[in-house]
């Protein structure tokens, strides 16, 4: 289901960070990562972030960048990384690949041109993250000493279940997904400059006289990254079509349509794959190890770092924090 269909049915509002305070928040790892890896590599240069060996490393400025945010607001991050992909998610995941490689093209071609701009905006594009840019930032978390757990399967459906049963606070994510995971109060924008979205789930649903199910089911009708969606079922035509007939198989029948594995895909969302953990929340971050571990051992370019680790330094070290010292 695309995002903007999923945002029109959302229930969403402006949150302050100082209405969060104290708060415990599950981080989407690879959504939270993927924004910052890309936003990094757009606006700085390569030799920053580039090995003598020439291995890329822009996910370790763009975690020493968004990591003082959490520390700055008295919020406890646990990042949760993915695991294994869905079998059904595999032609997504395909398109995303074919879309890659054509920025990959056009990429060449604006270098062949020489048109800086173009080079930037497409660099971005065309990051995925690799096995160095995943353990490297484990690495880095770990020596920042905040949380990191693995989820079975998708990282925004462990974060929803952390959310629902109350280890965290709030699940992290740009990806409304997780409403359809059943996470009850979502945090997005945490990687932009202002203050956060909250999207409430029960809100979500009272608004439209949904269950949580019939919510996954209209979802499912529009199309989500497991199935393409009925022609001509937007999300207010699904939203319709949950009241009068109930599930999306009375929906289905009554429309002479099919969607292949609707069971399955139905059961990815309403109980997906996930584990019970309890992650360590006090957190004593050794700043002075993972800046020789960004600098010295990865040879990032110090100036690119300075401004973040004395934001998490002061930031853990000031009175008041007491989870952090």
């Amino acid at each position: 289901m695309g995002n903007a269909d999923l945002r029109d049915l959302a229930a969403i509002e402006e949150v302050s960070f100082d209405a969060l305070e104290g708060s415990v928040i599950a981080v989407d790892a690879h959504n939270w990562l993927y924004r910052y890896l890309t936003t990094t590599v757009k606006w700085t240069s390569s030799e920053a972030y580039t090995t003598d060996s020439g291995e890329e490393v822009a996910n370790l400025i763009g975690t020493v960048t968004g990591v003082p945010k959490f520390f700055e607001h008295d919020l406890t991050p646990v990042f949760v990384f993915d695991g294994a992909v869905a079998d059904l998610k595999g032609d997504e995941v395909e398109r995303r690949r074919e879309q890659r490689e054509r920025y990959e093209q056009d990429l060449e071609d604006a270098r062949d041109r020489e048109d800086p701009v173009a080079v930037a905006r497409l660099e971005s594009r065309t990051q995925r993250l690799t096995d160095t840019i995943v353990e490297t930032t484990r690495e880095l978390l770990d020596l920042l000493d905040v949380p990191v757990i693995d989820a079975p399967a998708e990282g925004e459906a462990q974060c929803a279940h952390m959310a629902r049963n109350g280890t965290v606070d709030y699940a992290g994510t740009e990806d409304y997904d997780a409403l359809l995971f059943g996470s009850p109060m979502t945090l997005r924008q945490l990687t932009s400059s202002g203050d956060p979205e909250l999207m409430d789930l029960s809100a979500t649903l009272a608004e439209h006289s949904l269950s949580r199910e019939q919510f996954v089911d209209v979802a499912i009708l529009c199309g989500t990254d497991f199935n393409e969606g009925v022609r001509g079922i937007g999300p207010k035509t699904a939203v319709s079509l949950l009241a009068e007939h109930g599930d999306i198989y009375s929906v289905l029948e009554n429309r002479e349509e099919t969607i292949p594995h609707v069971d399955r895909i139905r059961g990815l969302f309403v109980d997906p794959a996930v584990v019970d953990v309890s992650p360590e929340t006090e957190i004593s971050p050794d700043v002075a190890a993972a800046q020789q571990f960004v600098v010295d051992t990865w040879g990032v370019d110090q100036s690119e770092v300075e401004t973040g680790f004395e934001r998490i330094e002061e930031a853990t070290t000031q009175t008041g924090l007491d989870r952090f010292i």
